[in-house]
C-alpha cells in the first residue's frame, strides 16, 4: 500500500546510501549503456499513469451528470490551475455531449472512450515493459560474460581456496537474482513513483487535509512493513552459499562416482548431500515467509488505513468541509494506491535479494589477479637460446607458507632435453607451472632470451609452450575440437597429421563418427592412452618451440605407454623439452637431469654421469620411484 511505499522508499534510500550503494550504483552501472530503452520506458510508463487516471477521474461526473445527480456545466470555466478546474471543465465537455448527442448516444460514445483509454493504457505498459527486457537482458548478459571472463583470469591459486560448486552458483543463481533485481529497482524507481508522485498530486489538489491524513497513516503503516524484510539481505546471503554447496557436493559426487561406489559411501554422501539441503530448505522457506508475507500483510494493512480515511473523509463530508463528490473521487484515487504500494512491497525485498547476491559477485570480480601483464608488456613470438631460472624462490602462501622452492638456479638452452625427477612434493611440477606464469615466482626471477617473463605479453609468453600433463584434460565435444582447441583457423587436414603423429590417427578412425565423434564428459568415453594421445595432438598442433611433458606417461599401461612414448618422441623432435618424470625410460636419454629434493636442486647431470656418483639419482632409479 502507499504507506508502505513511502517507508520502504525513505528506508530504502537510507540503507542504499550508508550500506548498499556502492553496490547497488555498480549495479545500474550495467544498465547504464541502455539508457536509451530506459528513457522510452520512462515514456511509456508516464503515458500508462496518465492515461489510468484520466480513465477514472472521468467515470464519477459523468455518472453524475447522465443520471442529473448533478446540474449540467453550461458555462465554460475560466482557466487555472486546480483540480476545481480541471473537474469543472470535464464536467463542461461532458455536459455538452450529453445535450448534443441525447444520453444514450452520449453514453455509447463515452463507454466507448473509456475502452479506448484502457486500450491505450494497457498498450503503453506492454510497450514499457518490451523496451524494459533488453535492459534487464543485456545487463545480466554483460555480467555474466563479466563474471566469466574474470574467471578465466583469475591464477590458479585462487581456485585452491574457494568451491567450484560455489563460483557456479555466483555465475548463476546470483547473477539470476541480480537479474530480478535489476527489474525490480527500474519498475519500481521509474513506473511506481510515478504512480505515487501522480495520484497522491490528485489527491492533493483534491483535499490537502484529507491527503496530509492519508500521509500519517501510511507513514504508520510502512513501518511495521518495514521491519519484515529487515534480516532478508543476511539470509539471502547465506542461501546463496549454502547453495554453493550443494553444487560443489554435486559436482563431486558425479565425478567421483567410481570411488563412490568402490568404497560403499552411498550412504555417507547422501547423508552430506541431505544435511546441507535440509539447511538450504530452511532458509529458503524463511526467505520466502518473509518475501510472501509482504503481500497480504500490505493489503490487510492497506484497509485499515482505508477505513480510517472512510471514516476521517465521512466526517468532513458530514460536517459540510468536503464535498461528497469530491470525497468520492479522493476515495477512488487513493484504491489506485494500493497495487502500486504491493510492487514495491516485492521490489524491495528483490531488492535486498539482489544486493546480497551482487556483494557475493563482485567478491568474484574484486579479486585480485596476481597474474597481471604489464602496460607495456613486450611481444615474443619465438624462442632463441635459453630458459634461465635465477635464485627462484616459491611459496603457496597457504595455511603453513611453506617454501617449495628454494634458490633455484638452472639454464635451460635451445633445442635441449631437460628432465626433473625426484620423491613427490620436491618442487618439480611447481618449477614447470612458473615457465607460463600459472604462478609468479616469489623471489627471484625468471628469463627467457634474457628478458624477465613478466616484461612479456602474457599471451604471447604462454604461446611458446605445449604442455602434456598426467591429466589428460579433454572436453566433452567432438575429436576435431578437441585437438585444435585454442587455435582458430586449424584445417580438417592439418588436425588429421597432428593425429597421425601422435599415433591417435587409426583409433580416431575406427569410432562411428571418425573426427566428429563426441566423446564424452572428460574424454569418458576413450581409453588413458587414447585420451592422452589426443592431449599429445593437440601440442603437435599448436607447434610450439618449448615443450612441457608433467609425467605423461605415469598413469598408464605397458601397451599404452609405448603407444605414448613414441608419439612423445616424434613431438619432442627438434624442441626444447622439460620433462617432470618419474619413470627411467622419459629421461633417461635427456641432455641432463635436474634431482629436486625438498624444494631445491640436488644434483644434476646425465643419466650415466648421476648413476656414477652414487647418490639421490641412483637410489630413485634403483626404487623405481620415478
Amino acid at each position: 500500500m502507499a504507506g508502505e511505499i513511502f517507508f520502504s522508499f525513505t528506508r530504502f534510500i537510507h540503507h542504499s546510501i550508508f550500506e548498499h550503494m556502492k553496490n547497488l550504483l555498480r549495479i545500474l552501472s550495467y544498465v547504464r549503456k541502455y539508457s536509451s530503452f530506459a528513457l522510452l520506458n520512462i515514456v511509456f510508463n508516464v503515458l500508462t499513469v496518465l492515461f489510468s487516471l484520466f480513465s477514472v477521474v472521468m467515470i464519477i461526473p459523468f455518472l453524475q451528470l447522465l443520471f442529473n445527480k448533478i446540474p449540467k456545466v453550461v458555462t465554460k470555466p475560466e482557466l487555472h490551475l486546480s483540480a476545481t478546474w480541471f473537474i469543472d471543465y470535464m464536467k463542461y465537455v461532458l455536459s455538452e455531449e450529453i445535450m448534443n448527442s441525447g444520453q444514450v448516444v452520449a453514453l455509447i460514445k463515452f463507454c466507448a472512450a473509456i475502452a479506448i483509454l484502457f486500450f491505450l493504457k494497457n498498450l503503453f505498459r506492454f510497450l514499457a515493459l518490451y523496451f524494459l527486457s533488453p535492459i534487464r537482458s543485456g545487463s545480466v548478459r554483460d555480467i555474466r560474460n563479466e563474471l566469466y571472463a574474470k574467471i578465466l583470469s583469475l591464477p590458479l591459486s585462487y581456485y585452491s581456496k574457494e568451491r567450484k560448486g560455489d563460483l557456479i552458483s555466483r555465475l548463476t543463481d546470483d547473477v539470476k537474482e541480480v537479474e530480478i533485481s535489476i527489474i525490480s529497482f527500474i519498475e519500481v524507481t521509474v513506473r511506481e513513483p510515478l504512480n505515487i508522485i501522480i495520484f497522491l498530486g490528485a489527491l492533493l489538489l483534491l483535499s490537502p487535509q484529507l491527503t496530509a491524513f492519508v500521509l500519517i497513516n501510511l507513514l504508520v503503516t510502512g513501518l511495521i512493513i518495514g521491519r519484515v524484510g529487515k534480516s532478508l539481505k543476511r539470509q539471502s546471503m547465506e542461501a546463496q552459499s549454502v547453495s554453493g554447496r550443494l553444487l560443489s557436493i554435486i559436482d563431486e559426487t558425479l565425478s567421483g562416482l567410481r570411488i563412490i561406489h568402490a568404497f560403499n559411501a552411498e550412504n555417507f554422501m547422501r547423508k552430506q548431500f541431505d544435511k546441507v539441503n535440509a539447511e538450504f530448505f530452511s532458509l529458503s522457506r524463511e526467505i520466502t515467509t518473509r518475501r510472501e508475507l509482504s503481500s497480504p500483510l500490505t493489503e490487510f494493512l492497506a484497509m485499515v488505513v482505508v477505513c480510517t480515511v472512510l471514516y476521517f473523509g465521512g466526517t468532513l463530508v458530514l460536517q459540510k468541509n468536503l464535498e461528497a463528490e469530491t470525497f468520492i473521487a479522493f476515495m477512488v484515487l487513493f484504491a489506485q494506491l494500493i497495487p502500486p504500494a504491493k510492487n514495491f512491497s516485492s521490489a524491495s525485498y528483490n531488492i535486498r535479494k539482489g544486493l546480497a547476491s551482487a556483494q557475493r559477485i563482485f567478491e568474484v570480480l574484486d579479486a585480485e589477479v596476481k597474474i597481471a601483464e604489464k602496460e607495456n608488456a613486450s611481444a615474443i613470438k619465438e624462442f632463441k637460446n635459453e630458459i634461465e631460472y635465477r635464485s627462484v624462490g616459491f611459496s603457496y602462501h597457504n595455511y603453513d607458507n611453506k617454501k617449495i622452492l628454494q634458490a633455484i638456479n638452472l639454464k635451460i638452452t635451445k633445442g635441449k632435453v631437460v628432465a626433473l625427477v625426484g620423491q613427490s612434493g620436491a618442487g618439480k611440477t611447481t618449477m614447470v607451472d612458473l615457465l607460463p606464469r600459472f604462478y609468479d615466482v616469489s623471489e627471484g626471477e625468471i628469463l627467457i632470451d634474457g628478458k624477465n617473463i613478466r616484461d612479456y605479453k602474457l599471451n604471447d609468453l604462454r604461446g611458446l609452450f605445449g604442455m602434456v600433463s598426467q591429466e589428460s584434460i579433454l572436453f566433452n565435444d567432438s575429436v576435431l575440437n578437441n585437438i585444435a582447441f585454442g587455435m582458430e583457423g586449424a584445417t580438417r587436414e592439418e588436425v588429421m597429421d597432428a593425429a597421425k603423429i601422435a599415433n591417435a590417427h587409426d583409433f580416431v578412425m575406427k569410432m562411428e563418427n571418425g573426427y566428429d565423434s563426441t566423446i564424452g564428459d572428460r574424454g569418458g568415453k576413450l581409453s588413458g592412452g587414447e585420451r592422452q594421445r589426443l592431449t599429445i595432438a593437440r601440442a603437435v598442433l599448436k607447434n610450439p618451440p618449448i615443450l612441457i611433458l608433467d609425467e605423461a606417461t605415469s598413469s598408464l599401461d605397458s601397451n599404452s605407454e609405448k603407444s605414448v612414448q613414441d608419439a612423445l618422441t616424434k613431438l619432442m623432435k627438434g624442441r626444447t623439452t622439460i620433462i617432470v618424470a618419474h619413470r627411467l625410460s622419459t629421461i633417461q636419454y635427456a641432455d641432463e637431469i635436474i634431482v629436486m629434493q625438498d624444494g631445491h636442486i640436488s644434483e644434476r647431470g646425465n643419466h650415466i654421469g648421476l648413476m656414477a656418483k652414487n647418490g639421490i639419482y641412483k637410489k630413485l632409479v634403483e626404487l623405481q620411484a620415478f
